[in-house]
């Protein structure tokens, strides 16, 4: 994690982080081979403030939240494109990319809604991979690394990738696949296959145009057992498969850039209840179109504009056909006034094809003074209702109590979010930052408990039976305070010790509205810890995780959410050939503590694993 690295995330333009208004963090994408971990949510959940509730290990599927709020919340870009699905966002965690392609992941907290939309309420995570963020440039440049690790339960993990760079061309690719048969759960095993290729490419045509172009395969089958219910009857495992493509292509001369950027999503989504049920079969698909042009008006001032278009549908056995159409036009100013004081207003007018338009202005601040950066920033965010919240269980037969069932009539959330922040460099290799946030929002979606007679929709229900219906709760605010500090140094000849750590206390208030699903389960406290100590024949690294939380019970099969845990993880690696071939050895939840993020979704106790890496 860099101290104040140049970030694209929060207007668009390449500026520093003390510039933008906003308490950002950027994690090296180096990293991932270096801490214990084993995918790329697991690497992000050691990332400070922001909090990743895991239903399974090694990339199976987990929840983003950052500041509170609910997982739909947080919009996760890949080289400026989204990747939320249409259907759920219990998928914004399946990241098409192989580990070995990351260049970096900036990860913004706080509003974002008037550059990117819907979703961009807690903030954003935004994947930068090495071939879109490849420079022209003279020479070669080459990389390879190939890892395999076995452990326990039967577990083989691979994660191989390589870079290929020579003049004005660019490729990457490569792939990881984690496995095991899982540890014991309630009358079967926690199993999973994942596995993920990507191949990328940039060509420089001349100085001034460049095309970048990428393919991704991303399949995962997995036990989901009580991921989404709390029903003893639910023994559930399920498939999610996707395919995703990009395209950029780039111009830029003097003062004027424009790029131009199209993808399109396909999900396929089977999910079994039990062997005795039938499978819900959902394809969701994303189209997205974006346009950019930015321009710079003097050293100072810098206008970024775009359009943007997106076409969101699924075909489902369980949640029906729909299609549901956005367009979106924004504009962003980076203004420096004199050496210490930036500002960055930001506007964007929204449409959608169901809820009609909004438009959603913002505006950051940041003034340097010395070793203290003073920032603050409000605007308004957005977020559409997904396709589960709209029609999960619509077409079902018969629907169990305790199921999630969707609202067709649900509203656009809407909501006011502010902060203020400093950020204090007491020396060159340490960064602080404090920020009091605060969101108000209207209308918000989530899923609160609902009796049969209060059901707007009974026909495939039971009398007897309670629901989860997705509705909009009235008001809710979200209030808390964290805090980051990051150190890194160079303590001798190719010895560097790298930390990170950071807290965050809120709190949501929803008045005197019904409890509901996702609001209650964020975290009140929370504290991400990464240490990593490198020299040139060995490395130690080590992450810890403790969460304060409300507690739950489900009784009928004997789960529960404690009010707090500690996850505490650590690896040891040994070179055998200098910088070349190493051992590794990894603990994962070394204090084997019994917990769950979410209801009902055990996380595995403790798990040994060791490996080999070899590098050129």
């Amino acid at each position: 994690m860099e101290l104040n690295p140049v970030t694209v995330t929060a207007t668009l333009q390449p500026v520093a982080v003390s510039q933008t208004g906003r308490n950002l963090i950027v994690v090296d994408g180096a990293q991932f081979q270096k801490l214990p971990v084993n995918s790329i949510d697991e690497l992000l959940r050691y990332v400070p403030g922001l909090e990743v509730q895991a239903r399974g290990p090694m990339g199976t599927q987990s929840d983003f939240v950052l500041r509170g709020g609910t997982f739909q919340q947080v919009l996760v870009v890949l080289d400026g494109l989204r990747l939320n699905d249409p259907n759920t966002g219990h998928f914004s965690s399946y990241i098409p990319i192989a580990p070995a392609e990351i260049e970096r992941i900036e990860i913004l907290k706080g509003a974002a809604s008037a550059i990117y939309g819907s979703d961009a309420v807690g903030g954003v995570i935004h994947i930068i991979t090495k071939s879109f963020a490849a420079k022209n440039g003279m020479g070669i440049s080459k990389s390879f690394s190939a890892r395999i690790t076995g452990g326990a339960y039967n577990l083989l993990n691979a994660n191989v990738g390589g870079f290929y760079k020579k003049g004005k061309t660019t490729i990457a690719g490569g792939f990881l696949s984690n496995n095991s048969d899982g540890q014991l759960q309630r009358g079967t095993r926690g199993f999973f296959h994942l596995h993920t290729a990507s191949l990328s490419a940039n060509q420089y045509i001349n100085d001034n145009w460049q095309v970048t172009a990428r393919t991704s395969w991303d399949s995962r089958r997995f036990a989901a057992q009580n991921y989404y219910t709390t029903s003893v009857a639910d023994t559930a495992d399920e498939k999610v498969e996707m395919v995703w493509n990009q395209v950029q292509l780039r111009y830029q001369k003097g003062k004027n850039k424009i790029s131009l950027q199209s993808g399109y999503k396909n999900v396929k989504d089977d999910f079994r209840f039990n062997p005795s049920s039938v499978a819900n079969n959902n394809t969701s698909g994303l189209f997205q179109a974006l346009a950019l042009y930015e321009h710079n008006f003097f050293k100072t001032s810098y206008l970024s504009t775009g359009l943007q278009f997106q076409d969101r549908h699924i075909k489902s056995n369980d949640r029906g056909n729909h299609t549901v159409k956005q367009a979106a036009a924004f504009a962003v100013l980076q203004q420096s006034i004199g050496s210490s004081f930036n500002l960055a207003p930001a506007v964007r007018l929204d449409w959608d094809s169901r809820s009609g338009a909004e438009l959603i202005p913002q505006v950051n601040l940041s003034y340097r003074i010395a070793e203290f950066s003073l920032r603050g920033s409000a605007g308004k965010t957005i977020r559409q209702a997904d396709f589960t919240e709209r029609y999960n269980n619509y077409n079902k037969t018969m629907v169990p109590s305790l199921n999630r069932i969707g609202n067709p009539d649900l509203k656009a959330e809407t909501s006011f979010s502010y902060e203020a922040g400093v950020d204090v460099y007491p020396s060159k290799n340490i960064k602080i930052a404090a920020t009091y946030f605060q969101r108000d929002y209207n209308d918000l979606i989530d899923f609160t408990a609902t009796p049969y007679s209060q059901m707007p929709r009974q026909q495939n229900l039971s009398p007897n039976g309670t629901y989860f219906l997705a509705q909009n709760i009235a008001a809710v605010t979200t209030t808390g305070f964290e805090t980051d500090m990051v150190f890194s140094k160079s303590i001798a000849a190719g010895h560097q010790l790298l930390a990170s750590w950071g807290f965050v206390f809120l709190a949501s208030n929803a008045g005197n509205a019904a409890p509901s699903l996702y609001i209650s389960s964020h975290a009140n406290f929370l504290s991400n810890l990464t240490v990593m100590y490198a020299t040139p024949g060995w490395s130690v690294s080590t992450t810890a995780l403790y969460k304060e939380r409300n507690k739950q019970n489900a009784a009928a099969i004997k789960a529960s959410v404690s009010n707090d845990y500690l996850v505490l993880n650590a690896k040891a690696e040994a070179y055998l050939i200098k910088r070349k071939l190493s051992l590794q050895v990894q603990a994962d939840n070394i204090l084997d503590r019994a917990y769950s993020d979410l209801l009902g979704a055990q996380m595995p106790g403790r798990w040994l694993m060791a490996g080999i890496q070899l590098a050129l």
